[in-house]
Order: C-alpha cells, then sequence, then structure tokens
C-alpha cells in the first residue's frame, strides 16, 4: 500500500509539471540549436522557493525537478523554508535531498544586511560549505523621517561589511532592486555602493521587473550603469491595473505583462552576462505566492509556475 501511494505521489507531481503547456521547441531541437550556435548559453534556472512552502523538502525538489528547473532558490530566513536559527540541522537536509535530485545548491534567499550578527554568521558559514554561491542580502528602506543620504551612507558601510565577510567564507552576495522606498530601487543609490565593491563578494541581483516598475521605458540606463555588478537575475512579470480607483502594480505569469523580455535578453547577451536566474511567482496561485498553503490544487500551482519556465526557455533561446 506504502509503494502504491508513493508510486501515484510521483505521477502526481509529473502530470503536474506536463501539465504546464507545451514548449515551442523540443527540448532535443533547443539543445541541437544549441549545438550550432555557441553563442548561445542556457540559463541556469532555480525556482524561488517561496511559492513552494507547502511543500516538504523531498516534494519541493521533486516538483521543482520534474517542472524542469535546474535548481531550488531556497528561502533561508524567518517565516522560510529554513529558519536561520535552525540552519545548521535543517540546510544540511534540505541541501541532500536537492542533490539527489540533482539540483545543485547554488542560490538562497535570506534577511541578511548585518556581517556582525551571530546568526547571520552561522547562515552564510553553513551555506558556504555545503556549496552555495550566492545569497540574496536583505533590504534597506528609506524612511521618510531620515535623511536619504544617511541611508545610502549606512547602506554602502552595511554591503561593504558584507563584501568583507563573503570574501572570507567564499561566497557571493546579491543585492537586488526593489521598487518603492528601498535602497537600491533608483539603480543609482545601489551602483554607488557596488562601485568598489567586487561582484564576486557581492554584487547586483538585477530585477528586470522592478526596475521596469520604477523607470519605465527608461530602464535601460540602470540597467547599462548596473550590468558589470550583476550576478544574480530575477524574473517576473507585471502591468498596471486599477483597483479601488487606484492605480497599483498588478503581477501576471511571465511573457504576459508590460516587461519587454526579447529586448531584455538581447541586453543580456551583448553584455554576456549569463547569470543565474530565480523566478519569482507572484501573480495568483491561491495563496502559495504568498507561502502559504494553497486553495487550488497542487496540480494547477505546479502548472503555472512551468508555464513562466517554459516561456523563459524559449524566449531566451530564439532572441
Amino acid at each position: 500500500m506504502k509503494e502504491s501511494k508513493e508510486h501515484s505521489r510521483r505521477n502526481f507531481i509529473k502530470q503536474s509539471a506536463m501539465a504546464g503547456g507545451a514548449i515551442l521547441l523540443p527540448m532535443q531541437g533547443i539543445a541541437e540549436h544549441l549545438i550550432l550556435n555557441q553563442s548561445v548559453k542556457p540559463l541556469n534556472i532555480s525556482i524561488f522557493s517561496k511559492c513552494l512552502q507547502f511543500l516538504d523538502y523531498k516534494d519541493m525538489s521533486e516538483a521543482s525537478k520534474e517542472m524542469g528547473f535546474d535548481g531550488v532558490d531556497l528561502t533561508v530566513r524567518p517565516k522560510g523554508h529554513v529558519l536561520p536559527e535552525r540552519v545548521v540541522d535543517d540546510l544540511p537536509k534540505a541541501t541532500e535531498i536537492m542533490k539527489s535530485y540533482e539540483l545543485a545548491p547554488q542560490l538562497f534567499s535570506t534577511s541578511i544586511g548585518d556581517a556582525d550578527n551571530a546568526i547571520n554568521r552561522k547562515v552564510l558559514e553553513t551555506a558556504s560549505q555545503l556549496g552555495y554561491q550566492y545569497y540574496r542580502v536583505g533590504w534597506f528602506k528609506y524612511k521618510r523621517e531620515n535623511d536619504i543620504l544617511e541611508t545610502v551612507k549606512f547602506a554602502k558601510k552595511q554591503l561593504k561589511d558584507l563584501a568583507r565577510l563573503n570574501r572570507k567564507l567564499g561566497i557571493s552576495g546579491s543585492y537586488q532592486n526593489h521598487s518603492g522606498h528601498y535602497f537600491g530601487s533608483g539603480i543609482w543609490d545601489l551602483h554607488e555602493a557596488l562601485e568598489k565593491l567586487s561582484p564576486k563578494h557581492l554584487g547586483s541581483q538585477y530585477d528586470i521587473m522592478h526596475a521596469t516598475l520604477e523607470g519605465g521605458k527608461g530602464w535601460e540606463i540602470g540597467f547599462k550603469l548596473i550590468q558589470p555588478y550583476i550576478n544574480t537575475i530575477v524574473l517576473k512579470d507585471f502591468i498596471w491595473a486599477k483597483k479601488d480607483n487606484k492605480w497599483a502594480r498588478q503581477y501576471v505569469p511571465i511573457g504576459e505583462g508590460m516587461i519587454d523580455f526579447n529586448r531584455y535578453f538581447a541586453l543580456l547577451k551583448k553584455y554576456k552576462i549569463n547569470a543565474p536566474v530565480s523566478i519569482h511567482v507572484e501573480y495568483d496561485l491561491g495563496g502559495a505566492e504568498h507561502g502559504g498553503t494553497p486553495s487550488i490544487s497542487h496540480q494547477e500551482v505546479l502548472k503555472r509556475i512551468k508555464k513562466d519556465l517554459d516561456f523563459v526557455r524559449t524566449t531566451w533561446e530564439k532572441v
């Protein structure tokens, strides 16, 4: 009976992954094309694990592999897949299970912003020992009551300290340009902090969605400024929508929104940026997009995620 249930569960995950829609080109055809065109390198794509937190490490890894991801951008933060205070026990467990599904430990996301915090140091030490290469650091926020340039000064110091720690531990940090009242949303401030640091130790986690939201049609200016420091990439999409008579950002499946992925991918190739990619699924997954248990079927959640992945891979290959 137990073996039968296990078989049914594996079959369910496989069917969910396959339900995401056909890729425009068969995988064999893509591989053959890449052999002929050596200038096109396939992206290394991970799934941001926030939208899979309703699954345990094993089911998360199995689902990610079946959907076709190369890895998992694991949430190692409060309310994440791995809690910081349990990192010594739980991160090795999660990592070994991921590796058993041929998902190499590469990316993880944190709220780390202080190099002197003992728990933060333990998280980075443990991750480095397990072979992780990149982590997203925490954000710094502009507060209305504080001087803007004082916030920039504080963020620069914190990132410099983290870069020094990262160099010692052999791991790289990435700061995401999050829209809103966050340091880095304007790109210029993040560039000022990174220009004297090596992306081998601390760089930019470039988020084209947040860059477009903040920069509109001028996002290319910020991209060209920050591109030498990009060491990881986040992908997602959005539109502007009116709700309660107010305009607001609305997340949508990748390729259905305002992001010009053809132009963006062409620029990544022009500047020879082939950094690890994390796909963030922030649109409606029945609550899974917020890290909760979905109100829709697990099969439907995985179907929607796989559709995003298929779009990214085929668009990257054809640009």
